[in-house]
Formats: C-alpha cells, sequence, structure tokens
C-alpha cells in the first residue's frame, strides 16, 4: 500500500510540475510585447480613446502617432490584423521605432487584433515567439493565431453571417477581423475592433490606409497590392516604381461582393483610398516542413524549396528562403512607393515619411538593425 501512495504522489508531482510550466507558458503569452518608440512618435494614445468600450478588455491596443505638425495627408498603417503573419507586425514596428515623418500625419498600430497575440492556432504546432537580434540584445515577439482569442468570443458559430452584408462564412471567421468591418459597437469583440477602426479613420479624417499581410506560398495573391477600385490608378504607378527596382508586385482588386475586408470596407465607406499588401510565408503554408521560431525569421523550407523546383504548381518561394527581413523589406519599400504615388496623384495632400530603412538595407543589414 506504501508504495502505491509513493507511485501516487510521484505522479502526482509530475501532473503539478508538467502544468505549473505550462501555465507559465501560457501566461507568457499574455504579457505586452516590448515597443520602444522612436524620436518620430509625438503621441501615444489606445484604440479605445476611438471606442471607450474596448478600454480594459484584451482587444485594447496601443496606437502611436508621427505628426510632422505640418498640413498633409494622414495615412494609417495596421500590423497583426492576423498575429500570424509577423511581417506585417515588425513593419509597424520598424515604423514605431525608426521612422520620422516630415510632412503630413502617420498613425501605425502594430497590433490590431492584440487579443490575438495571446494564443497560437490549434493543431498547427506553431512557436509562441520569435527572436530577432538587434545591437544591443536578442528581443523576443509572440507569434500569435490568425483570428481573435476563442476564449473571448467562445464558441464559434457554426455559420458566421458577416454584418451588414449578411454573407455566410465559415463559424470560426467569426474571430477574423479582415472579415468583420466595418464592426458594430454592440456586436462580437472582433467587430467592436473593427469598429474601433473605422471610428479612428473617421475622427482622425484618415486619407490613405494599409492593412499589412502575410500568407502561404501557394496563395496566389501573394506579394501583391491590393485596392479598391478608386486607388487603382495610385497602386498602378506604385507597382510601374516597384518593378522598375526589380521588385515583383501583383496588382488585385478589392472583390466588389467579398464584404467584411478592409480594403473593400474602408474604401466603400470613408473617403479613404485602402491598400493591402501580401508577402509570402512558408510557415503559414500547407507544405511545409518543420515548424518551429527558425522558420519564421530565416524563411527555409526544404519542402518549399522541393516544390519550388518542380515547378509543377504555382507558388513564390525564393530558392534561398523567404526571411523575415525580406517580407518586412518588402513592405517597408511598398509603402514608400504607395506613399510616393499618392502624393503624385494628390499634390495638395503630402505625406513624406523618412528615415525609412530601403530593401536593400534591411537585407543587407537585417532587421535588428532598425529596431532599438
Amino acid at each position: 500500500m506504501e508504495r502505491h501512495h509513493t507511485v501516487a504522489l510521484c505522479l502526482l508531482t509530475v501532473v503539478a510540475v508538467v502544468c505549473t510550466l505550462a501555465g507559465r507558458e501560457f501566461l507568457k503569452m499574455h504579457e505586452p510585447d516590448e515597443i520602444i518608440p522612436g524620436s518620430g512618435v509625438t503621441r501615444i494614445d489606445n484604440l479605445s480613446t476611438y471606442f471607450g468600450a474596448l478600454a480594459g478588455t484584451i482587444s485594447d491596443t496601443k496606437v502611436y502617432v508621427l505628426d510632422s505638425g505640418k498640413p498633409g495627408a494622414t495615412a494609417l498603417v495596421l500590423g497583426g490584423t492576423h498575429p500570424n503573419e509577423p511581417a506585417g507586425f515588425m513593419t509597424a514596428v520598424v515604423l514605431t521605432e525608426h521612422a520620422t515623418v516630415r510632412e503630413g500625419k502617420l498613425i501605425v498600430i502594430p497590433q490590431v487584433c492584440s487579443s490575438g497575440f495571446t494564443c497560437t492556432d490549434p493543431l498547427e504546432g506553431y512557436p509562441q515567439s520569435f527572436s530577432i537580434q538587434t545591437k544591443s540584445k536578442m528581443r523576443t515577439f509572440r507569434f500569435g493565431a490568425r483570428g481573435s482569442n476563442p476564449l473571448t468570443e467562445w464558441p464559434d458559430p457554426l455559420v458566421f453571417l458577416q454584418y451588414p452584408s449578411g454573407q455566410q462564412l465559415s463559424g470560426n471567421e467569426v474571430r477574423n477581423l479582415n472579415r468583420s468591418y466595418p464592426g458594430r459597437p454592440d456586436g462580437t469583440i472582433t467587430e467592436r475592433i473593427g469598429f474601433a477602426v473605422m471610428q479612428l479613420i473617421e475622427q482622425e479624417k484618415v486619407d490613405i490606409a494599409f492593412d499589412l499581410h502575410e500568407a502561404a506560398p501557394e496563395i496566389p495573391i501573394i506579394n501583391a497590392i491590393v485596392t479598391h477600385e478608386k486607388g487603382k490608378d495610385i497602386a498602378a504607378s506604385a507597382l510601374f516604381t516597384l518593378e522598375s527596382e526589380n521588385l515583383q508586385y501583383a496588382l488585385e482588386m478589392s472583390p466588389v461582393n467579398f464584404h467584411g475586408l478592409s480594403h473593400r470596407e474602408w474604401g466603400d465607406r470613408t473617403s479613404v483610398f485602402p491598400f493591402l499588401m501580401e508577402t509570402s510565408n512558408p510557415i503559414q503554408g500547407r507544405l511545409r516542413g518543420k515548424t518551429n521560431a527558425a522558420l519564421i525569421v530565416q524563411g527555409v523550407d526544404q519542402k518549399y524549396y522541393e516544390a519550388a523546383q518542380i515547378g509543377t504548381m504555382r507558388i513564390t518561394y525564393n530558392l534561398d528562403g523567404e526571411p523575415l527581413a525580406r517580407r518586412v523589406g518588402r513592405h517597408l519599400r511598398g509603402l514608400q512607393a504607395l506613399f510616393s504615388a499618392y502624393v503624385e496623384s494628390m499634390p495638395e495632400k503630402r505625406i513624406v515619411v523618412d528615415n525609412v530603412p530601403s530593401y536593400e538595407q534591411v537585407l543587407e543589414r537585417g532587421l535588428g538593425e532598425y529596431l532599438h
């Protein structure tokens, strides 16, 4: 009998240790990432500044304002719409920590779907974080889920009815911010985030807005600029510039009948010129092999390498990998090209953002060079 008690006690001890360690890892996902505002940041708000119901919730998040103090256009950049797409988030961090604005105003939200950074997607085997070496130390950032934390909206419906279109989508899309615009003040947590962003656009009189994304290498929309029809000339001008620099982008038009997306609803419901950009992220793909933090940062995957060599399916994957630095560099260069094209089209509303590293600089020096 005593032996059985000893075995039971040992098992309970092991279970307690495992649960404690797992609990600590779980709680780490709720610790905010360190974002160090650069000299260009003139004001820090919360998203709840624009919609008070978010205050004190897991879905409130920081809003960084870089205001030149001079007349011009107001631009909005969203990162972290999908927290498992780190290039968008890290691009917004680089802008927050490094950029300055000479004319106009830039508003940056690095983690717009903040609750999605507190978990990962089930059954994917994703790491909870990744690290970037800066000049002085290693900085670690969370790798989140595609949508809001399910604990905030459980359970998902069998069918998600997008508001107000009534468009029917898979139930888990209820937590996808990029299906939830224009949102509603009394809706789900994710719809309230969408409503808050719409309020920010209206209250700040935003002129041009960007939603930064990534997708699997086999998705046809990779390395694309998606635009509402009213922004097609601006996007085409930017693509001409990027093509002349040997940076290949596709121009995609926002589907008129696909509701809830930023580039559709922002464009339809406000005066803003909206754009969405995608890069190629192998950790999101179905062909990927080993899934770990190295795949996020280095972007090297043997399975995608083999698929690219065979050439029997459409994928966008460089044979030397798709590192995070390259993906962030593409977003940064795309933003600058679109800023310039917008100023050409709207010379009375200038937006000039300085100290943004070029695509070549990010590739050569690394992403950590442009983080505090």
